[in-house]
Protein backbone atom coordinates (compact mmCIF):
# COMPACT_ATOMS: atom_id res chain seq x y z
CA UNK A 1 0.00 0.00 0.00
CA UNK A 2 1.58 3.28 -1.11
CA UNK A 3 -0.01 5.44 1.56
CA UNK A 4 -2.66 5.28 4.26
CA UNK A 5 -6.15 6.46 3.33
CA UNK A 6 -7.16 8.47 6.41
CA UNK A 7 -10.79 8.64 5.31
CA UNK A 8 -10.96 4.85 5.35
CA UNK A 9 -9.14 4.82 8.68
CA UNK A 10 -11.76 7.14 10.20
CA UNK A 11 -14.59 4.95 8.91
CA UNK A 12 -12.90 1.92 10.48
CA UNK A 13 -12.29 3.82 13.73
CA UNK A 14 -15.92 4.91 13.95
CA UNK A 15 -17.33 1.43 13.31
CA UNK A 16 -14.93 -0.04 15.87
CA UNK A 17 -16.07 2.42 18.53
CA UNK A 18 -19.85 2.19 17.99
CA UNK A 19 -20.06 -1.50 17.10
CA UNK A 20 -22.27 -1.53 13.98
CA UNK A 21 -22.12 -0.16 10.45
CA UNK A 22 -25.68 1.15 10.76
CA UNK A 23 -24.83 3.22 13.84
CA UNK A 24 -21.60 4.43 12.25
CA UNK A 25 -23.63 5.52 9.22
CA UNK A 26 -25.90 7.57 11.48
CA UNK A 27 -22.94 9.17 13.24
CA UNK A 28 -21.06 9.92 10.02
CA UNK A 29 -24.22 10.83 8.08
CA UNK A 30 -23.41 8.25 5.41
CA UNK A 31 -25.33 5.34 3.93
CA UNK A 32 -24.38 2.01 5.56
CA UNK A 33 -23.64 0.40 2.17
CA UNK A 34 -21.17 3.21 1.45
CA UNK A 35 -19.32 2.53 4.71
CA UNK A 36 -19.33 -1.23 4.00
CA UNK A 37 -17.79 -0.64 0.59
CA UNK A 38 -15.13 1.69 1.99
CA UNK A 39 -14.26 -0.81 4.73
CA UNK A 40 -13.92 -3.58 2.15
CA UNK A 41 -11.55 -1.36 0.15
CA UNK A 42 -9.56 -0.59 3.30
CA UNK A 43 -9.28 -4.28 4.22
CA UNK A 44 -8.21 -5.15 0.67
CA UNK A 45 -5.54 -2.46 0.74
CA UNK A 46 -4.24 -3.68 4.11
CA UNK A 47 -4.53 -7.34 3.18
CA UNK A 48 -6.20 -8.28 6.49
CA UNK A 49 -9.71 -8.72 7.89
CA UNK A 50 -10.53 -6.07 10.49
CA UNK A 51 -13.89 -7.31 11.81
CA UNK A 52 -15.78 -10.51 12.48
CA UNK A 53 -19.51 -10.67 13.00
CA UNK A 54 -20.88 -11.50 16.48
CA UNK A 55 -24.66 -11.52 16.28
CA UNK A 56 -25.79 -8.09 15.12
CA UNK A 57 -22.54 -6.41 16.12
CA UNK A 58 -19.05 -6.35 14.71
CA UNK A 59 -16.08 -7.46 16.79
CA UNK A 60 -12.50 -6.58 16.01
CA UNK A 61 -10.11 -9.25 14.78
CA UNK A 62 -6.61 -9.39 16.26
CA UNK A 63 -5.36 -7.24 13.40
CA UNK A 64 -8.25 -4.83 13.93
CA UNK A 65 -7.37 -4.47 17.61
CA UNK A 66 -3.77 -3.56 16.75
CA UNK A 67 -4.79 -1.06 14.10
CA UNK A 68 -7.42 0.51 16.38
CA UNK A 69 -4.76 1.30 18.97
CA UNK A 70 -2.75 3.23 16.39
CA UNK A 71 -5.90 4.91 15.04
CA UNK A 72 -6.75 6.14 18.55
CA UNK A 73 -3.30 7.73 18.81
CA UNK A 74 -3.56 9.31 15.36
CA UNK A 75 -6.94 10.96 15.97
CA UNK A 76 -6.01 11.98 19.52
CA UNK A 77 -2.94 13.72 18.09
CA UNK A 78 -5.14 15.39 15.50
CA UNK A 79 -7.33 16.79 18.28
CA UNK A 80 -4.23 18.11 20.04
CA UNK A 81 -3.06 19.85 16.87
CA UNK A 82 -6.42 21.57 16.53
CA UNK A 83 -6.24 22.69 20.18
CA UNK A 84 -2.74 24.14 19.70
CA UNK A 85 -3.77 26.45 16.86
CA UNK A 86 -6.82 27.82 18.65
CA UNK A 87 -6.22 31.06 20.49
CA UNK A 88 -7.74 32.04 23.85
CA UNK A 89 -10.51 34.11 22.30
CA UNK A 90 -11.68 31.18 20.20
CA UNK A 91 -11.49 28.75 23.12
CA UNK A 92 -13.91 30.97 25.01
CA UNK A 93 -16.57 30.31 22.40
CA UNK A 94 -16.05 26.55 22.04
CA UNK A 95 -19.08 24.56 23.20
CA UNK A 96 -18.92 22.14 26.12
CA UNK A 97 -21.28 19.37 25.07
CA UNK A 98 -23.07 17.28 27.70
CA UNK A 99 -25.48 14.42 27.09
CA UNK A 100 -27.89 12.81 29.54
CA UNK A 101 -30.54 10.09 29.14
CA UNK A 102 -34.21 10.91 29.68
CA UNK A 103 -34.21 8.57 32.68
CA UNK A 104 -32.07 11.11 34.58
CA UNK A 105 -34.06 13.57 36.74
CA UNK A 106 -33.70 16.98 35.12
CA UNK A 107 -33.27 18.69 38.49
CA UNK A 108 -30.28 16.44 39.27
CA UNK A 109 -28.72 17.26 35.90
CA UNK A 110 -29.35 20.98 36.40
CA UNK A 111 -27.80 21.05 39.87
CA UNK A 112 -24.75 19.18 38.60
CA UNK A 113 -23.98 21.22 35.51
CA UNK A 114 -25.14 24.71 36.53
CA UNK A 115 -21.80 25.53 38.25
CA UNK A 116 -20.04 24.74 34.94
CA UNK A 117 -21.49 28.01 33.60
CA UNK A 118 -19.29 29.94 36.03
CA UNK A 119 -15.86 28.39 35.41
CA UNK A 120 -13.16 30.45 33.73
CA UNK A 121 -13.55 30.27 29.94
CA UNK A 122 -16.66 28.06 30.19
CA UNK A 123 -17.59 28.24 26.52
CA UNK A 124 -21.12 27.65 25.37
CA UNK A 125 -22.97 24.88 27.21
CA UNK A 126 -24.75 22.44 24.87
CA UNK A 127 -27.07 19.84 26.43
CA UNK A 128 -28.42 16.85 24.53
CA UNK A 129 -31.03 14.37 25.76
CA UNK A 130 -31.31 10.94 24.13
CA UNK A 131 -31.22 7.21 24.95
CA UNK A 132 -27.96 6.25 26.66
CA UNK A 133 -26.74 4.01 23.81
CA UNK A 134 -27.18 6.85 21.33
CA UNK A 135 -25.34 9.28 23.61
CA UNK A 136 -22.43 6.86 24.00
CA UNK A 137 -22.15 6.59 20.22
CA UNK A 138 -21.96 10.39 20.01
CA UNK A 139 -19.34 10.42 22.78
CA UNK A 140 -17.26 7.81 20.97
CA UNK A 141 -16.81 10.08 17.94
CA UNK A 142 -16.29 13.21 20.05
CA UNK A 143 -19.62 14.85 19.33
CA UNK A 144 -20.11 14.97 23.10
CA UNK A 145 -17.55 15.82 25.78
CA UNK A 146 -19.37 14.22 28.69
CA UNK A 147 -22.33 11.96 29.38
CA UNK A 148 -24.04 12.11 32.78
CA UNK A 149 -25.96 8.91 33.47
CA UNK A 150 -27.48 6.82 36.24
CA UNK A 151 -25.29 3.83 35.37
CA UNK A 152 -21.79 3.11 33.99
CA UNK A 153 -21.21 2.07 30.39
CA UNK A 154 -23.32 -1.08 29.90
CA UNK A 155 -21.17 -4.17 29.25
CA UNK A 156 -23.02 -4.95 26.02
CA UNK A 157 -22.10 -1.54 24.54
CA UNK A 158 -18.72 -1.68 22.77
CA UNK A 159 -17.71 1.93 23.35
CA UNK A 160 -14.26 2.73 24.68
CA UNK A 161 -14.72 5.10 27.58
CA UNK A 162 -14.44 5.56 31.32
CA UNK A 163 -17.22 5.68 33.90
CA UNK A 164 -16.52 7.75 37.02
CA UNK A 165 -18.92 7.51 39.96
CA UNK A 166 -19.78 11.10 40.88
CA UNK A 167 -22.06 10.33 43.79
CA UNK A 168 -24.84 8.20 45.16
CA UNK A 169 -27.73 8.53 47.57
CA UNK A 170 -30.97 6.97 48.67
CA UNK A 171 -34.47 7.20 47.21
CA UNK A 172 -37.52 8.84 48.77
CA UNK A 173 -41.15 8.07 48.02
CA UNK A 174 -43.38 11.08 47.31
CA UNK A 175 -47.12 11.53 46.82
CA UNK A 176 -49.67 14.29 46.30
CA UNK A 177 -51.09 15.55 49.65
CA UNK A 178 -54.38 13.61 49.52
CA UNK A 179 -52.60 10.34 48.73
CA UNK A 180 -49.78 11.08 51.19
CA UNK A 181 -52.37 11.41 53.97
CA UNK A 182 -53.59 7.88 53.18
CA UNK A 183 -50.03 6.54 53.25
CA UNK A 184 -49.15 7.84 56.70
CA UNK A 185 -48.28 5.18 59.22
CA UNK A 186 -45.99 2.17 59.05
CA UNK A 187 -43.80 2.83 56.00
CA UNK A 188 -43.37 0.95 53.69
CA UNK A 189 -46.29 -1.31 54.69
CA UNK A 190 -48.68 1.51 53.78
CA UNK A 191 -47.57 1.20 50.14
CA UNK A 192 -49.12 -2.27 49.90
CA UNK A 193 -51.99 -1.99 47.42
CA UNK A 194 -51.42 1.76 46.99
CA UNK A 195 -51.22 3.24 43.47
CA UNK A 196 -47.57 3.54 42.43
CA UNK A 197 -45.71 4.95 39.42
CA UNK A 198 -42.88 2.60 38.49
CA UNK A 199 -39.77 3.85 36.66
CA UNK A 200 -39.34 2.34 33.20
CA UNK A 201 -36.82 -0.30 32.20
CA UNK A 202 -34.29 2.34 31.17
CA UNK A 203 -34.04 3.64 34.75
CA UNK A 204 -31.08 2.09 36.57
CA UNK A 205 -32.66 1.73 40.02
CA UNK A 206 -35.85 0.05 38.76
CA UNK A 207 -34.59 -3.49 39.42
CA UNK A 208 -33.35 -2.67 42.91
CA UNK A 209 -36.67 -0.96 43.69
CA UNK A 210 -38.68 -4.02 42.63
CA UNK A 211 -36.36 -6.24 44.67
CA UNK A 212 -36.90 -3.98 47.67
CA UNK A 213 -40.68 -4.33 47.34
CA UNK A 214 -40.31 -8.10 47.18
CA UNK A 215 -37.99 -8.24 50.20
CA UNK A 216 -40.36 -6.08 52.24
CA UNK A 217 -43.35 -8.15 51.06
CA UNK A 218 -44.99 -5.01 49.73
CA UNK A 219 -47.04 -5.11 46.52
CA UNK A 220 -48.14 -1.66 45.39
CA UNK A 221 -50.65 -1.34 42.58
CA UNK A 222 -48.56 -0.30 39.55
CA UNK A 223 -50.68 2.14 37.57
CA UNK A 224 -48.01 3.25 35.07
CA UNK A 225 -44.39 2.69 34.02
CA UNK A 226 -42.55 5.84 32.95
CA UNK A 227 -39.03 6.33 31.61
CA UNK A 228 -39.17 10.11 31.76
CA UNK A 229 -38.65 11.34 35.31
CA UNK A 230 -40.38 14.69 34.73
CA UNK A 231 -43.49 12.97 33.35
CA UNK A 232 -43.56 10.63 36.35
CA UNK A 233 -43.45 13.57 38.75
CA UNK A 234 -46.23 15.30 36.80
CA UNK A 235 -48.43 12.21 37.14
CA UNK A 236 -47.56 12.08 40.82
CA UNK A 237 -48.45 15.72 41.23
CA UNK A 238 -51.88 14.96 39.77
CA UNK A 239 -52.44 12.21 42.35
CA UNK A 240 -52.13 9.24 39.99
CA UNK A 241 -49.81 7.44 42.37
CA UNK A 242 -46.80 7.59 44.65
CA UNK A 243 -43.34 7.64 43.05
CA UNK A 244 -39.68 7.40 44.03
CA UNK A 245 -37.03 10.04 43.32
CA UNK A 246 -33.51 10.74 44.59
CA UNK A 247 -33.43 11.96 48.19
CA UNK A 248 -30.78 14.53 47.21
CA UNK A 249 -33.49 16.54 45.40
CA UNK A 250 -36.32 15.92 47.90
CA UNK A 251 -36.76 19.60 48.79
CA UNK A 252 -36.91 20.60 45.13
CA UNK A 253 -39.41 17.85 44.27
CA UNK A 254 -41.73 18.89 47.10
CA UNK A 255 -41.58 22.58 46.17
CA UNK A 256 -41.80 22.15 42.41
CA UNK A 257 -44.56 19.54 42.30
CA UNK A 258 -46.51 20.25 45.48
CA UNK A 259 -46.02 16.70 46.79
CA UNK A 260 -45.00 15.36 50.19
CA UNK A 261 -42.29 12.92 51.24
CA UNK A 262 -43.84 9.65 52.44
CA UNK A 263 -40.73 7.73 53.43
CA UNK A 264 -37.09 7.05 52.57
CA UNK A 265 -35.81 3.87 50.92
CA UNK A 266 -32.35 3.62 52.45
CA UNK A 267 -31.63 0.21 50.92
CA UNK A 268 -31.80 1.39 47.28
CA UNK A 269 -29.08 3.64 45.92
CA UNK A 270 -29.42 6.16 43.13
CA UNK A 271 -26.08 6.66 41.40
CA UNK A 272 -24.71 9.34 39.10
CA UNK A 273 -21.82 8.67 36.71
CA UNK A 274 -19.69 10.84 34.47
CA UNK A 275 -18.79 8.98 31.27
CA UNK A 276 -15.91 10.32 29.19
CA UNK A 277 -13.43 9.11 26.60
CA UNK A 278 -10.56 10.13 28.89
CA UNK A 279 -9.64 8.46 32.16
CA UNK A 280 -9.25 11.79 33.96
CA UNK A 281 -11.93 14.47 34.25
CA UNK A 282 -9.45 16.99 32.90
CA UNK A 283 -11.71 19.78 31.61
CA UNK A 284 -12.32 22.52 34.23
CA UNK A 285 -16.08 22.20 33.74
CA UNK A 286 -15.87 18.46 34.40
CA UNK A 287 -13.95 19.09 37.61
CA UNK A 288 -16.59 21.57 38.77
CA UNK A 289 -19.34 19.03 38.05
CA UNK A 290 -17.47 16.39 40.05
CA UNK A 291 -17.08 18.78 42.99
CA UNK A 292 -20.77 19.71 42.84
CA UNK A 293 -21.73 16.04 42.90
CA UNK A 294 -19.77 15.62 46.12
CA UNK A 295 -21.84 18.34 47.75
CA UNK A 296 -25.12 16.74 46.64
CA UNK A 297 -24.47 13.24 48.05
Amino acid sequence: MAELNFKHLRYFWTVARVGTIAEAGRVLDLAPHSISAQLATFEAALGVSLFRRAGRRLKLTEAGERILGHAEEIFALGDQIVDVVRDDALRRSLPFRIGFPDSMPKSVVHRLIEPALHVERPGRLVCREAPLVELLAELAVHRLDLVIADRPIPPEVSVRGYSTLLGEGTLTVFAAPALAARLKGDFPATLHGAPFLLPGEDVAHRGALLQWFETRRVQPSIVAELDDSALMKAFGQGGAGAFAAPTMIADHVCRQYGVEAVGEIAEVNNQVYAITTERRLAHPAMQVIRDQAGKMG
